[in-house]
């Protein structure tokens, strides 16, 4: 038998350059791009432990689950850590960073992720990247989330290893993730004696054996059906034009926000301020005295397919996840998201306008 997925004649290297330099046109970056072969956080796990280690002493981040992971990794790697960490509602400021950097002026290296899609907040990367830069860090930025729903731009920001990968706003695999490195970082992972070296983990591996070969002998068989994934989804941001995708998730996060206001029954966005929301996916706060993860399981219940989810966590008792990204930033996914959590929040007795939260996500999408 033969099958569409089955069969494909083997990915060279040529092909896979090809992806990396699409890529790499995607964040419109001159650094390297090293696409690995896992979920991203492979690259993630692999740039702090290819640059940090016991002499390192890092400013981490926190404004969301994965603030509090790569501290935890920094820490195993024998780094001093400073956690500064907001609340989940909130985004960090770069006057919070400067002031960090005025407390511990010996900070060499800077830990943050742009979009935290488990809290629905983003963080103003291009102003905190002018601080770091006037102190000379090195900037680490987990940009997963937020590639394909905003413009993510390591050159313009001065981020040093920007990771990112293509299962949310892209709209494609997840078995694919891609780092772009500078040279202060790779030259940081060289004279890092506790980089990972004959690993899986490893990117200077990458860099030895992939980039100064010029691309021509992959380290090993490549996830064939993942990288041609990932190719087609880039191709399909290439054809819509990024500046248009990114614009449909700025609106379905705009229109569930209001959607959400309208609808009442006690449900409020779970970010305080629209401009510090991420337009990747919208969190709401459920109304008191209502289960978060009861609500959405409610709302599956009837319909599988919608994009909802319960916070993580200690916050699967409060938060609710809209996400709008990839497939789902459509007027259909948050309209119909919108009416099953009011179907819902209607069954537990409480006041909800379903047409007022329908008009105004419509509204909204003009």
């Amino acid at each position: 038998m033969t099958h569409p997925f089955l069969d494909l004649p083997p990915l060279g290297a040529a092909r896979f350059a090809a992806v990396e330099d699409r890529v790499a046109r995607l964040l419109g970056t001159r650094q390297d791009v090293v696409i690995m072969q896992g979920e991203a956080l492979l690259p993630l796990e692999g740039a702090i432990r290819a640059t940090a280690g016991p002499g390192t002493t890092a400013l981490n981040v926190i404004t969301g689950p994965y603030g509090q992971t790569f501290g935890n990794w920094l820490r195993d790697c024998g780094a001093t850590v400073i956690d500064l960490a907001v609340p989940f509602h909130t985004a960090v400021t770069a006057a919070q960073i400067r002031e960090a950097f005025a407390e511990h002026p010996e900070v060499d290296f800077v830990s943050l992720v742009h979009a935290e899609a488990a809290t629905g907040n983003t963080n103003p990367v291009a102003e905190i990247g002018a601080v770091v830069r006037e102190r000379g860090a090195l900037f680490y930025l987990d940009a997963v989330a937020s590639v394909g729903a905003e413009p993510v731009l390591p050159d313009a920001w001065g981020v040093d290893l920007c990771v990112i990968g293509a299962q949310k706003a892209m709209g494609g695999p997840a078995g694919v993730s891609a780092v772009s490195v500078s040279e202060r970082a790779w030259a940081r992972m060289a004279a890092n004696p506790h980089a990972p070296r004959r690993s899986y983990l490893s990117l200077l591996d990458w860099k030895e054996r992939w980039i100064d070969g010029g691309r021509k002998a992959l380290l090993h068989a490549p996830a064939q059906l993942e990288m041609l994934a990932l190719e087609a989804c880039v191709e399909r941001i290439e054809a819509a034009g990024l500046e248009t995708v990114m614009r449909r998730h700025r609106t379905a996060a705009l229109a569930t926000r209001a959607g959400a206001v309208a609808l009442g029954g006690g449900l409020e966005p779970y970010v305080y301020e629209e401009s510090d929301a991420a337009p990747v996916a919208t969190t709401l706060r459920a109304p008191s005295g209502v289960v978060a993860s009861e609500l959405v399981a409610g709302a599956l219940a009837n319909d599988g397919t919608l994009p909802l989810a319960a916070g993580g966590g200690a916050l699967a008792g409060e938060m609710i996840r809209v996400n709008h990204y990839g497939a789902d930033a459509t007027l259909d996914a948050v309209r119909s998201s919108l009416a099953a959590l009011g179907a819902e929040l209607a069954k537990k007795g409480l006041a909800v306008d379903p047409e007022g939260a329908r008009r105004a996500v419509e509204s909204a999408w003009r």
